[in-house]
């Protein structure tokens, strides 16, 4: 997925944060998604975020701490971010088909924070050699995804 690197004025967040517009629309730039999971820098620094809106504009919060660094609206800060985790596009052709098949579990997952998709996947590549269980596992994923659950039972 591309990188994007943007300049921008820091704001008020309300309770202590502060917020960075993000100046694209991110389901254009890299894919639609009902949530956008981010990582990236600030101004050199490693972030992970959520964009938001925040008073009618896209953009990221960033916590009291971040203040604490320095850093206070109104400044001006660099910043480059690329969606976190796997991505539609880095899934095996099979997983995928399943998601693509079922637009609830596709959504869901799409939405789902990198720690929760990465679980289902590497519970599905356990399966290296066995065709018939890696399928079984395919349907239980998806399935737990149409119903909103974002990671197996007893995990």
């Amino acid at each position: 997925m591309q990188e994007q690197h943007y300049t921008a004025d820091s704001r008020p967040g309300g309770r202590g944060r502060l917020f960075v517009p993000v100046p694209f629309d991110p389901d254009q730039v890299w894919a639609p998604k009902p949530v956008h999971h981010v990582t990236g820098t600030l101004n050199g620094m490693g972030i992970r975020a959520v964009i938001v809106e925040h008073r009618g504009q896209r953009g990221f919060l960033l916590g009291p701490a971040w203040l604490r660094c320095g850093l206070e609206p109104g400044t001006q800060v660099s910043v480059v971010l690329t969606p976190e985790g796997p991505q539609r596009a880095d899934l095996a052709e099979d997983v995928a088909a399943a998601l693509e098949a079922s637009p609830a579990a596709g959504a869901f997952f799409d939405s789902l924070a990198q720690f929760y998709r990465r679980a289902f996947l590497r519970w599905i590549d356990a399966t290296k050699g066995r065709p018939e269980v890696r399928a079984q596992r395919i349907a239980e994923v998806v399935s737990l995804l149409e119903a909103g659950i974002k990671q197996r039972p007893g995990t």
